[in-house]
């Protein structure tokens, strides 16, 4: 007769169980929110955007009616997107630097699901920002003689502004990938800050070259500042192409980040 009590057990292997969306959304908005990067890249966004505003206000009231408010709001974006896409790289190769995303992928070992909650949390948190600097904003301009936003006419009150918020939180993303694709802070921020600031300079220096090379110049009207540019003026005519533009841009460097975190280890 056998006994079952005494009898060698085999040993099963229980897999690891996985954090549902919601806990690490929770999570990430935690560790996010903890990091002193995260407030002094809303912060300098949020003055830098304030402070030009207000300059630029000051320096239309003399004119013929003036710089309409949405373009005072969403002028910034120029200056502002630097900071956005570093604030986007930075999320994620600090983690790298310090060794923490291996505790993250042990804790969650679906790593697209780990690239998806930091991409909402970090577009969530920009979008707040960049909504709250467009009412702050507002005020301030009307406060110093600019005229009030028309809500009765969308595409040159809501448009514009929903562009801008929309566009801060591409440019955003934009960090989030390379810095997923790359892993360096250093080398994130340059890719960045050249794909959005270098390249729209380079592509307009063809405009001297006459009609041969007007192609190019033509391209770069499809970089993600350029097309934010034109997505943000009152009036815009060409909103879907940007819109698409834009999109494209914002899903390529994370499409390539998450190809990188799911073939290499962390």
């Amino acid at each position: 007769m056998i006994d079952l009590a005494s009898a060698p057990r085999r040993a099963t292997h229980t897999p690891p169980a996985h954090l549902t969306f919601a806990h690490l959304l929770r999570s990430e908005t935690i560790k996010i929110l903890t990091l002193r990067s995260t407030w002094w890249s809303l912060g300098v966004s949020v003055a830098l955007s304030l402070g030009i505003t207000f300059l630029l206000g000051l320096v239309s009231i003399g004119d013929d009616g003036g710089l309409p408010t949405s373009m005072l709001l969403t002028a910034p974006l120029q200056f502002t997107m630097l900071v956005a896409g570093i604030f986007g790289a930075i999320v994620i190769t600090g983690e790298y630097s310090t060794g923490m995303i291996r505790s993250t992928l042990t804790a969650e070992p679906r790593r697209g699901a780990v690239l998806l909650s930091k991409a909402i949390v970090i577009s969530v948190l920009m979008a707040a920002a960049t909504v709250a600097t467009y009412v702050v904003g507002a005020v301030l301009a009307t406060a110093i003689g600019g005229e009030a936003l028309d809500w009765s006419d969308p595409s040159t009150s809501l448009s514009p502004l929903a562009m801008g918020v929309g566009s801060m939180v591409v440019f955003t993303l934009i960090g989030l990938g390379f810095g997923f694709l790359l892993r360096n802070g250093a080398g994130a921020i340059a890719v960045t800050v050249g794909v959005l600031f270098v390249l729209p300079i380079v592509f307009s220096m063809f405009a001297f070259g006459g009609e041969n090379w007007r192609w190019l110049v033509d391209l770069g009207q499809y970089l993600p500042a350029n097309a934010a540019a034109q997505a943000t003026s009152p009036g815009a005519t060409d909103l879907g192409g940007s819109v698409v533009t834009l999109i494209a841009w914002a899903l390529a460097p994370l499409a390539a980040g998450w190809l990188a975190l799911r073939s290499r280890d962390a």
